[in-house]
């Protein structure tokens, strides 16, 4: 494993590579004290380009104005190009690789390349001043290239960084999604199994209780179906259990449906069909419920999901009943085949008898039928009525093309 070391939230490589080049400067500028034109006033010159090159990468335009200025300095007084004008080049580099502006990396060369003709008249080269100028000019010129250069391929790479961190983030936001649609989709699963039958398993426990001394054959019924009841609930979480231990189920290939979306198959694995709900209507029934059950038009093979989501509606809405209207109320469950949707119609008359002890407000069950609904563009609608009792009614258009992709809603 690299560990990259940083002092100041600069690397260190990037320190000490500066401290070299400042250094070498340093060096050039106090040499001149003894061996260059200006002496102790060139030395100064130096070390005031020196200190600037530190600065380089955090504030390089600022850092080549300073030493720019160092340099016409030098050239007023007439001492000619020196060694320490390495730091111009330097500074020319720095501006064009890390300043947030290419302009000002424009201003940078066009300076140095304006102060490349005095230079060239202040160097002795028999009148030839002119290719002196161009020897600078091309100096200069390349150092920008250079630098155009390396700021490109440096641009690049963090534009590769941010497209890589930002990937990041999204596969975080979307992992961050799918955990939570996971945990809807468990909610609501759990909702299902769990609440309606445990709903129905209070209402029989305490009819059962009510009736233990008046009619001792009721209550042994009431309690058969708490049992049957019980059985069928644990029987559905050992299912549930069995998918979410599952550490990477298989996927489904296109055009198919997953292996517990299946209406056949492996009994512990598979889903919930329209076929079972005349199973569900007599366990309703057995619990104190007189539910009709009607089918009009003409019945079609409908996708496993769109059957489950039927099924759960059906569920949901007699568990409801059950729940407020009480044992005794009379439930008329239909439903419409149109050729394009399929409709749910569950009303109830009001009329039951009430819990013993009544079931606190505050369920999820409205919200779990419209998000099952809402997954295949459906509509529903549940509200009391005026003769009394509640009446609910689900639309749920059928896929235009058969071979579409389902969506499966647990």
């Amino acid at each position: 494993m690299t560990v990259s070391r940083t002092i100041f939230g600069c690397p260190v490589r990037s320190i000490a590579f500066d401290v070299l080049v400042s250094g070498l400067v340093l060096f050039f500028g106090l040499v001149a004290v003894v061996a260059q034109p200006g002496g102790w006033k060139t030395a100064l010159i130096g070390v005031g380009m020196a200190v600037a090159l530190l600065f380089r990468r955090s504030r390089p335009f600022a850092v080549a104005a300073f030493v720019g200025a160092l340099g016409v300095v030098q050239l007023i007084a007439g001492w000619g190009p020196l060694p320490i004008d390495l730091a111009v080049l330097v500074a020319l580099y720095s501006v064009v690789k890390y300043a947030d502006r290419l302009r000002d990396a424009v201003l940078a060369g066009i300076g140095a390349l304006a102060g490349a003709v005095p230079a060239a008249l202040q160097i002795e080269n028999g009148g030839r001043w002119w290719g002196s100028a161009i020897v600078l000019g091309l100096v200069t010129g390349a150092v920008w290239l250079v630098g155009l250069n390396v700021r490109t391929r440096r641009l690049y790479v963090l534009s590769l960084e941010e497209r890589a961190a930002t990937l990041e983030r999204e596969r975080e936001a979307e992992a961050r999604a799918a955990v939570a649609g996971e945990r809807t989709r468990i909610a609501r699963e759990l909702h299902d199994v769990v609440a309606h039958s445990m709903a129905v398993m209070i209402v029989q426990a305490d009819g059962a209780r009510f009736m233990l001394d008046r009619d001792p054959e009721a209550a042994r019924q009431a309690v058969r179906v708490v049992a049957d009841t019980g059985r069928q609930a644990l029987e559905e979480m050992r299912r549930l259990v069995g998918v979410l231990r599952e550490p990477s189920p298989p996927e489904a290939t296109a055009g198919t449906e997953p292996d517990d979306a299946r209406v056949g198959g492996d009994p512990e694995r598979r889903r919930l069909a329209l076929a079972e709900l005349p199973a569900l209507l007599d366990r309703f029934r057995a619990a104190g419920l007189r539910v009709r059950h009607t089918v009009t038009g003409e019945p079609t093979a409908l996708p496993a999901g769109l059957e489950l989501t039927v099924y759960r509606v059906a569920q949901e809405a007699l568990t409801n009943v059950l729940k407020h209207a009480g044992v005794g109320a009379e439930v008329e469950l239909t439903l419409e085949y149109g050729a394009d949707d399929v409709i749910v119609r569950v009303v109830d008359d009001g009329q039951g008898r009430p819990a013993v002890n009544p079931t606190p407000a505050g369920g999820h069950g409205l919200i779990g039928m419209r998000e099952r609904v809402g997954v295949y563009d459906g509509t529903l609608a549940a509200g009391a009525r005026p003769a009394g009792g509640w009446q609910l009614d689900v639309r749920l258009p059928l896929p235009s093309n058969a071979g579409m992709t389902e969506v499966i809603v647990a």
